[in-house]
């Protein structure tokens, strides 16, 4: 029975999990700075060590309600075809293991766009759903041009 193991990160009320050999690193919230003309969801760009990285603001990428930045939030960064780009979650509080057995494939109801960067559902439990995406999916080709550009 394969096992994979997710960094879980909470958006709202709902939980995600992200493959955890696709994160770099989870470090605390710091105020990005904005840049002009760039999608809405790319709140700036912060120094990471050494490097300006862009941040983008998963809740606004995907639809998920307003943004607050409380004693919780984080900044989840990942590698992006040798880029390296911040996510920003309202917390990522633990790791999980999941066996291939626990995982449904995404709903037939999603469908479009979002579909691509859902690759399934964990069933955890009786009343607990990890919604498990692919960070690396989540930008369209236009997008992750767009934030190339940013190269500052």
């Amino acid at each position: 029975m394969a096992e994979n193991q997710y960094v879980v990160f909470k958006l709202g009320k709902g939980e995600f999990g992200i493959d955890i050999m696709n994160v770099k690193e989870i470090s605390s919230y710091e105020e990005s700075i904005s840049l002009p003309n760039t999608p809405s969801f790319i709140e700036g760009v912060i120094n990471y060590r050494g490097n300006v990285i862009p941040i983008i603001n998963l809740k606004k990428r995907l639809a998920l309600g307003e943004f607050e930045v409380t004693k919780d939030t984080r900044i989840i960064v990942i590698n992006l075809d040798e880029k390296e780009i911040g996510f920003i979650v309202d917390e990522a509080s633990q790791t999980l293991r999941v066996n291939d057995e626990q995982i449904d494939p995404a709903p037939s109801f999603i469908s479009g766009v979002d579909k691509k960067y859902i690759t399934g559902v964990g069933k955890l439990d009786e009343k607990r759903l990890l919604i498990l995406i692919d960070l690396k999916k989540i930008l369209s080709a236009d997008e992750i041009e767009e934030i190339q550009k940013l190269e500052v």
